[in-house]
């Protein structure tokens, strides 16, 4: 099996980036006219920066409201507004859902995208796929591309001002991708991209869980502060780029699978893709056995960070077995990524993780 390391074309990174959205997209070579598909947030918040970036460069735009859900429905309604101005370029601003909608249309309409995320919630800004759901919220289908986005344009001084909330959901997404990469690794399975990991991919999943323990805490006040810190430029580094290239060049395993299966049930509906695969990343060092230390540490981070250690901090209290049932049943599904662990896992031992882990983080809430 070849080695396939995969990365946006670029990926610009600091304070009021947003003004050089423009010239970015310029110096790649694309032109438009652009379809930007936004978060109302992002619409209030960079509108005028569009418009100054964007003129300047020659490039005509109309922006699009999302929806709130990257459904296959609101998929088609981006492909429709595209076609209607003949676009060029998406370009993406806002937060995953947001992104992951942009590069289904760009993908279904071979267009090119710019992603912008205006949150640093979850890894997806970098990859190459989409996470699709039901209008309802429940996960449907991954979608894979041909080819990651053209550029990735952070603006941290649009970061700095958004909810702690999204930050730390970003840390929970990214929470994930050193132990998953790790177990594709063992397990010798294909990446997002059909190829194994090199040794590039397991090192920058590393150093995102190191730069997580480093500097979460310290980017959270950051935040909370609204300020650009060295601490939040690098946690925001870690959770879009680090995770988002760790994860698609080396893979997925039982965190976001056991992710998948919570979906399934509604009361998790109100939690962020990041906070439901925090708690998968416990389920999975229970499926794994790993050692005292190492869960230890990951519940002290997750707790100092403010991501949930128990099925009743994603909305599950006290889950009867039908239940469990439920979400096993689901994260073990033909073609899931827990099949990438590097042993076999069945829908009974994805229950016992799931009662292991929920009663690890009752016992350190406790402590």
């Amino acid at each position: 099996m070849l080695k396939v390391f995969c990365a946006p074309t670029r990926y610009t990174q600091g304070r009021n980036a947003t003004a050089q959205l423009g010239a970015e997209i310029a110096a790649l070579g694309l032109k438009g006219p652009a379809l930007i598909i936004a978060g109302r947030s992002a619409i209030r918040l960079l509108d005028a920066t569009w418009k100054n970036s964007l003129s300047e460069a020659g490039i005509p735009f109309t922006v699009f409201a999302f929806n709130g859900e990257c459904s296959l429905a609101e998929i088609e309604r981006g492909k429709a507004a595209a076609r209607a101005i003949n676009a060029e370029v998406i370009i993406g601003a806002g937060g995953g859902k947001v992104l992951d909608t942009a590069r289904a249309v760009a993908s279904d309409l071979v267009l090119s995208v710019v992603n912008c995320p205006t949150i640093a919630s979850s890894d997806a800004p970098c990859s190459a796929l989409s996470v699709v759901y039901t209008d309802s919220g429940e996960f449907e289908q991954y979608r894979v591309y041909r080819r990651n986005p053209d550029l990735v344009l952070v603006d941290t001084e649009v970061i700095a001002k958004s909810p702690a909330r999204f930050l730390t959901a970003g840390m929970g997404d990214a929470l994930a991708t050193w132990f998953e990469a790790r177990a594709c690794a063992q397990g010798k399975v294909k990446n997002m991209r059909g190829g194994a990991s090199t040794i590039s991919a397991l090192a920058l999943a590393e150093l995102c869980y190191k730069t997580l323990l480093a500097d979460g805490t310290g980017a959270l006040k950051a935040l909370r502060q609204k300020e650009a810190t060295p601490e939040l430029e690098r946690l925001v580094e870690a959770n879009t780029l680090l995770s988002g290239l760790g994860f698609e060049s080396s893979g997925l395993a039982a965190a976001h699978a056991v992710h998948n299966g919570l979906t399934t049930i509604a009361a998790t509906h109100r939690y962020m893709h990041g906070e439901k695969v925090a708690f998968g990343v416990i389920v999975q060092l229970m499926l794994e056995r790993q050692s005292e230390k190492v869960l230890n540490e990951v519940l002290a981070f997750s707790t100092s960070v403010g991501l949930p250690i128990t099925l009743a901090g994603i909305g599950i209290q006290d889950p009867s077995m039908d239940i469990l049932e439920q979400i096993a049943i689901r994260s073990t599904a033909k073609g899931e990524t827990i099949h990438n662990e590097p042993f076999p896992v069945t829908s009974q031992s994805v229950i016992e993780a799931l009662k292991a882990a929920d009663a690890a983080g009752e016992r350190f809430l406790a402590a």
